[in-house]
């Protein structure tokens, strides 16, 4: 009989400790498991996927500090073109200039106020004159904020009997602010000025 108890004894220290040894290795899938998927969600969370032309695109998110030099002269360069790009059009040119005023602060507004008063938009609206601009290069210093750059761009004016090529250096610096729809980086261009603006070369059309 004692020796009944004693193998029932053994017997249930066997069945527990089994079951201890079962329930902690649930206890380990588990929590690999829950890491594994915060994890996982941690990843998805970190891409973003564009539909372009019927493909999807994956995107990755990163801290902005990251981008601001490739943001920086993005939005200098959309200024610029938005900016000197005109046409022999009222609404064509209003259209454009609005939307470059929103990139920058009042010296870009003051700067087309007083194009517009000198008859510069009007000149070319009655002389059927295209203004085109190609941003070569923008270096913005990002050490010190706000951020200063430089815009080298250069102009093409065409006229009905020629093309007149023109080379354009600006300067400025940037501002975080919030972004919008109107201004997609989240910068304010402050203390715009031309540097230079000089004709490099003019040739005839035929």
């Amino acid at each position: 009989m004692f020796r009944k108890m004693k193998n029932i004894d053994t017997a249930f220290r066997h069945v527990r400790g089994f079951t201890m040894l079962v329930i902690v290795g649930c206890l380990v899938t588990c929590c690999f498991a829950l890491y594994k998927s915060f994890s996982l969600v941690s990843q998805m969370q970190s891409k973003v996927y564009i539909l372009a032309n019927g493909k999807a695109l994956e995107a990755y998110a990163s801290e902005r500090k990251d981008n601001i030099p490739v943001e920086a002269r993005d939005h200098v360069k959309t200024f610029h073109v938005l900016f000197f790009t005109l046409d022999p059009d009222e609404k064509a040119i209003q259209a454009n200039v609005t939307k470059a005023l929103y990139l920058a602060d009042g010296t870009a507004k003051r700067a087309y106020d007083d194009l517009k008063e000198n008859g510069y938009f009007s000149g070319l609206i009655s002389g059927n004159v295209n203004q085109t601009i190609t941003v070569d290069s923008v270096a913005v210093d990002i050490n010190d904020y706000p951020y200063r750059f430089r815009c080298y761009a250069t102009q093409q004016i065409i006229r009905p009997t020629s093309i007149t090529t023109r080379s354009l250096l600006t300067e400025g610096a940037l501002r975080n602010v919030g972004r919008s729809d109107n201004n997609p980086h989240g910068f304010l261009i402050e203390r715009w000025n031309t540097i230079e603006n000089r004709d490099l070369k003019t040739v005839g059309r035929r």
